[in-house]
């Protein structure tokens, strides 16, 4: 009796598996418009972009973080342009005005619109140099679209701002075990932030407006969850098998991505990459009360990657010890 109770949970929970966007194959070349990406499976993902009045020097993909969308980058990407540096920003799906939002779409779908979009600025700039600037999930996802990738040489570099790569590994077995369990039995089940005390910024203005924002996700389905927690897997082990030189950026007030796995991140870059810790930042890092500081670094490296940072909170030593703020 007991054995067969438990199969015919086991049967129940496959039945209520996580839910994935509908995407098909590969079956059109991609097409970049003033305010759209076509993918090469037809998806229409939005797009907004920050010129420069004067010629660029430089050209960023920014991808946002979870529940967020491309709107997250208007004031640095605001900045930016007056700086010469053009800007492009996905509403990556499941996300803003993207298909299906609220839907996981997977990580393989989602790094494959990264490259694509990727290679569809290098045809449209040859002549400017390509970096690809991720926060959050989007610093995950940037990591897992640069490992591995044969066309890497189209992009010059990676920012990457409190890079969600807190992996199950990094995790304890409690919360792997909750994980798994509202994924599996309750997909549909809709998580909010309220009676979680993190603070992901200082900038309290900003937050209230996010809660006014009705294409912020306020409500979180289980297995969205469960599918962040399989592009964070995929961030942290593609770590190694990136190629091209990275900027992480990182608050020492962070309560969203905890220290310990962006250390175990650092620890297993292989290719070149320089550490800015900002004592006063938090988890959205260019939307802080600070956040022209991480702008103006960010800027920086981006114009030359062996210049000093502005802000002179880049960490030299090696390996990295991120310590916990005093405040």
């Amino acid at each position: 009796m007991t054995r067969a109770l438990i199969a015919f949970t086991l049967l129940v929970l496959a039945a209520c598996a996580p839910q994935l966007q509908d995407s098909g194959p590969p079956s059109a070349p991609p097409v970049l418009a003033q305010d759209r990406f076509l993918a090469s499976d037809g998806a229409v993902l939005p797009m907004r972009v920050w010129a420069p009045e004067r010629r660029a020097r430089a050209v960023i993909l920014a991808l946002h973080g979870f529940n967020d969308y491309s709107n997250a980058w208007t004031a640095p990407a605001g900045w930016w342009a007056e700086q010469g540096i053009l800007t492009y920003a996905l509403d990556q799906r499941g996300f803003g005005r993207a298909p299906y939002p609220g839907i996981w779409a997977g990580v393989d779908v989602m790094v494959r619109d990264v490259r694509e979009t990727l290679l569809t600025l290098r045809s449209r700039h040859p002549d400017l140099p390509l970096y690809l600037v991720g926060e959050s999930m989007g610093g995950a996802v940037a990591l897992a679209a640069m490992a591995d990738w044969e066309r890497d040489g189209a992009v010059q570099g990676v920012v990457l701002a409190a890079p969600a790569v807190w992996g199950r590994e990094t995790m304890n077995w409690g919360y792997r075990a909750a994980l798994w369990f509202i994924a599996h039995a309750m997909p549909w089940n809709l998580a909010t932030a309220r009676g979680i005390r993190v603070h992901p910024s200082d900038n309290i203005e900003m937050l209230r407006a996010l809660g006014r924002d009705p294409l912020v996700i306020k409500a979180t389905r289980a297995d969205a969850i469960w599918g962040l927690a399989d592009m964070m897997d995929a961030g942290l082990a593609a770590a190694p098998r990136v190629r091209r030189p990275l900027l992480v950026l990182y608050g020492e007030n962070d309560d969203i991505v905890p220290r310990k796995p962006i250390e175990l991140m650092l620890q297993r870059l292989d290719a070149p990459y320089r550490l800015a810790l900002y004592p006063k930042g938090y988890h959205m890092l260019f939307r802080d009360l600070n956040g022209e500081i991480v702008w103006r670094d960010a800027a920086a490296w981006i114009g030359n990657r062996q210049a000093a940072l502005p802000s002179g909170n880049e960490v030299a030593e090696r390996p990295v010890r991120i310590a916990k703020s005093a405040d």
